[in-house]
C-alpha cells in the first residue's frame, strides 16, 4: 500500500470558484511545476486511502494524481 504524503500546492482560484494547481513543493524541497490539468473528478485515492478532489496531472511528461482533501493536498507515494 501507497502512504499519503501531504504536499504545499500553490493554486489558481477562479470567479466560479474552479482550483486549478500550478505546482507542487515534495518533502526534499523541490518544487514540481503541473504542466497540465487533465482530469478533474471526485474520488477515492484507493492506493493510500482517503476521498477529495482527484487531480490528474502531468509534470515532466509523467502522470499522477494529486488529492484535495479539504484542506489538505497529498499525493500517493511509494512505501
Amino acid at each position: 500500500m501507497a502512504r499519503k504524503v501531504f504536499v504545499e500546492v500553490t493554486a489558481k482560484f477562479d470567479t466560479d470558484g474552479k482550483i486549478t494547481p500550478l505546482s507542487l513543493l515534495w518533502e526534499d524541497g523541490t518544487v514540481y511545476e503541473i504542466n497540465r490539468v487533465l482530469d478533474v473528478r471526485r474520488a477515492a485515492s484507493l492506493k493510500a486511502g482517503g476521498m477529495g478532489i482527484r487531480y490528474t496531472i502531468s509534470i515532466g511528461g509523467r502522470q499522477s494524481y494529486l488529492f484535495y482533501e479539504e484542506p489538505k493536498w497529498f499525493v500517493e507515494a511509494k512505501q
